[in-house]
């Protein structure tokens, strides 16, 4: 399980996971939507995540256990979520 945590939370992973998310949001064409949904949750971002952790059990059914694992993970913390933001920005603007 150690392993599993340590993976989890290198930071490389979560840029891949920004990386992954920002091309699905720009590609579905809710940039804007999720830009704005992102700034507005962004500092309750570690409650959102702790949420999310309990929620895990029930949501295993739906995702992919370790891809749920990881995103919750990242949103702890607020630089991610600007990460993301700015990605997603990044990516709107090269359309």
């Amino acid at each position: 399980m150690e392993k599993e945590e340590k993976k989890i939370q290198n930071q490389d992973d979560f840029d891949a996971l920004i990386d992954k998310l920002a091309k699905m949001v720009v590609e579905r064409h809710l940039g804007v939507v999720a830009i704005v949904l992102l700034e507005s949750i962004k500092p309750l971002s570690f409650l959102g995540s702790q949420v999310m952790v309990s929620l895990d059990p029930f949501v295993a059914a739906f995702f992919k256990p370790e891809e749920y694992r990881k995103f919750y993970r990242m949103i702890e913390n607020r630089e991610n979520v600007e990460k993301l933001i700015k990605k997603i920005e990044e990516y709107e603007n090269e359309k």
